[in-house]
């Protein structure tokens, strides 16, 4: 989907279509506030790539959003999530500060992150495709790969796609990008040459990978590049000529020659279970442990809920901050117990005392739980049994008054 979030402002507000615009965001610090704030979870989308998201009915504008009175000026908060084609022939980039891209680009639109409208729309969509192709996986909230093979006659496959991106401009007023392949990956990096609006069919991989530069391909990051760049390899072609270093490498570097030169035979997977349920925010440096800890347990708090809510048995548990000056510190721990609040919350506060840099102003706190026992079949222990199964009661029965009434109507002592 086409710079998708601010495609799915304007399928909702016309006044922002052909005009420079973009949508930002900011940390979402509403949660850690002491007054109640009615928060509601958005999961209806969550597959292994789409993040859940917590929201609240309140209506954002950009001064009540963006703008924060410090001693008595007024400072612009927040980073550019996705910016329109019209914004980014000014040079406005993703993750660029708001205050920034308004300086290159004064008469831009900027428009508050709306998550809900965005998951809804990325899940009528997925419904959409699901419908008209065989096989579809969601990559990501705007991405999706669809199999036509064997359903769709070759010669046909392009018209196939111009009808779908008619369809989905036509149902959902949305833009789409397809680039087409017989291998998964190529398919994807061909959507980024059909960009914005359009199709693009790779009929020889060869010669089209050949001079495109090696950053562009999905999966090879910086560190990548860095080590390829000492073998002289800077396209996809020289990565085709280098099998031999490739398969060296072992594991890693077989599957990634397979998928730049398309002989990989990856085929697309339906939307995978969760693995992982994860929470993290950003704010300015705070120098009180109480404090910091109170947003560790209301975090916790979130995490629980999203637990609660997809009923899975989370064995391990994260907890990482981030200080000042590129300061961090993280924990792992791994409890084969029966999950509840009152268990992850006094884990969470005895990990925090161990590795806690009091002295220090924390500006990000990142909490994670795994190792779902359901999906591991591991022997949870007998020890605490009775007592933990009386504590996971418990938290069901919490999470039926947060589902009707809210995420905060039940808070823990220890969050206020």
């Amino acid at each position: 989907m086409d710079s998708f979030f601010a495609s799915a402002e304007r399928s909702v507000d016309s006044s922002l279509k052909g005009i420079a615009m973009a949508v930002g965001s900011r940390s979402n610090l509403e949660i850690f506030n002491k007054k109640r704030t009615h928060i509601k979870l958005m999961n209806d989308n969550s597959g292994a790539f789409v993040t859940p998201v917590f929201y609240s009915d309140k209506k954002k504008t950009f001064d009540s959003y963006f703008l924060d009175k410090i001693e008595g000026r007024e400072k612009i908060r927040g980073i550019i999530t996705t910016a329109s084609y019209e914004a980014r022939a000014f040079g406005v980039k993703t993750a660029m500060p708001i205050a920034q891209a308004l300086q290159m680009c004064p008469q831009m639109v900027i428009v508050p992150s709306n998550y809900p409208l965005y998951h809804k729309l990325s899940h009528k969509i997925h419904r959409y495709m699901t419908a008209r192709i065989p096989q579809v996986e969601q990559y990501s909230i705007d991405e999706f790969f669809g199999d036509v093979s064997g359903w769709i006659k070759d010669e046909e496959v392009y018209a196939f796609t111009q009808k779908l991106q008619a369809e989905i401009l036509e149902l959902f007023d949305i833009p789409v990008s397809i680039g087409i392949s017989k291998a998964k990956w190529i398919a994807k990096l061909a959507t980024e040459s059909a960009k914005p609006y359009g199709i693009y069919e790779v009929k020889d991989i060869d010669t089209y990978i050949e001079n495109i530069p090696i950053k562009a391909f999905p999966g090879i990051g910086k560190g990548f590049q860095k080590r390829l760049g000492e073998h002289y390899i800077s396209t996809l072609g020289d990565v085709k000529r280098h099998r031999s270093l490739f398969y060296s490498w072992k594991k890693p570097g077989i599957q990634l020659y397979g998928r730049v030169t398309g002989t990989d035979n990856e085929g697309i997977s339906s939307r995978g279970d969760r693995k992982s349920i994860g929470i993290s925010r950003t704010f300015d440096a705070i120098y009180d442990s109480d404090e910091v800890k109170r947003r560790i347990m209301i975090m916790a708090r979130h995490i629980v809920y999203m637990v609660m809510a997809i009923e899975v048995n989370p064995t391990t548990y994260y907890l990482k901050i981030n200080y000042e000056y590129g300061v961090k510190v993280k924990k792992s721990v791994t409890v084969d117990r029966v999950f509840s609040e009152a268990l992850f919350k006094t884990t969470l506060a005895q990990m925090y005392e161990e590795i806690s840099l009091y002295a220090k102003g924390a500006i990000k706190l990142s909490l994670n739980v795994s190792n779902f026992s359901v999906q591991h079949k591991k022997t949870l222990s007998l020890m605490d049994f009775n007592e933990d199964i009386h504590e996971n009661k418990l938290s069901k029965e919490i999470q039926k008054l947060r589902e009707r009434f809210g995420l905060d109507i039940i808070k823990t002592g220890d969050e206020l």
